[in-house]
């Protein structure tokens, strides 16, 4: 047994120094990556760095971009509530909630991407209008949708919070002050229609309670009795087409 050992050893040293040897295994190369700093005797490319900056920056916040400043918030708190209502746990998962949420905003919001890209994207590339017009006018339309979706009091609850004057009129309100007043105003569109989507499944589930509790069947989990009736009850009213065709008629 030693000398099985002492033999398996052996053969370990061998295999090492043949695959580090340089007849049997070429060195890999590695690239060399250097990012220097200096100085630039030109402006323009000081000025594309910093538009190449920018973009990088645009793009990290594009998700945040996509979550509070689209219809995306309403559509999946909508759908969270009606996966609670029908107490499926994880059935629809996350994934498929989120991409149905995805898919529902990017159709909700197509006339305003519409309008953003004849209006600021296809001109600048055109080099017909700058950058800062370009932004001006892209930021216009998103402006005036969440303009149309926000309630005048949680608007007027930030202007107050941040000391500004009452705007004169709608160009005047700025986007740091519209998007978080947007964000409340959505999140309690959601709730209000997440209270309405519960209504009938609560009322099953009360109808189940108590007639268990008046047969005596305290040990069975109301849940379990009542689940198969919310899912007969959604399939037969077609739930899925009322949920999808309230949140974009909402819009």
């Amino acid at each position: 047994m030693r000398n099985r050992w002492v033999l398996v050893g052996v053969l370990v040293v061998v295999a090492v120094v043949a695959w580090g040897s340089p007849g049997y295994a070429q060195p890999v190369p590695v690239p060399d990556v250097n990012i220097n700093i200096g100085q630039s005797e030109d402006p323009k490319q000081v000025v594309d760095s910093l538009r190449i900056l920018v973009v990088l920056t645009i793009l990290a916040l594009v998700p945040a971009i996509l979550v509070m400043m689209t219809s995306f918030t309403r559509i999946v708190v909508v759908l969270s509530f009606v996966r609670n209502a029908l107490s499926t746990q994880q059935t629809p998962p996350n994934q498929v909630l989120i991409g149905l949420a995805l898919f529902l905003t990017f159709f909700t919001m197509m006339p305003v991407y519409r309008d953003i890209k004849a209006n600021a994207i296809d001109p600048y590339l055109a080099e017909e209008i700058s950058q800062e017009d370009a932004i001006e006018a892209g930021t216009r339309p998103l402006r005036e949708f969440m303009l149309k979706q926000t309630r005048d009091k949680d608007l007027a609850l930030f202007i107050n919070i941040a000391g500004q004057q009452r705007p004169v009129s709608k160009e005047d309100v700025p986007l740091s002050t519209l998007i978080p007043a947007f964000i409340i105003s959505e999140l309690k569109t959601a709730f209000q229609m997440g209270f309405i989507i519960f209504i009938p499944f609560l009322i099953i589930d009360m109808v189940v309670a108590s007639t268990l509790m008046s047969m005596g069947m305290f040990m069975l989990p109301p849940v379990m009795i009542s689940l198969p009736f919310k899912l007969l009850l959604f399939v037969m009213v077609d739930g899925w087409y009322l949920v999808v065709k309230s949140l974009i008629e909402s819009f």
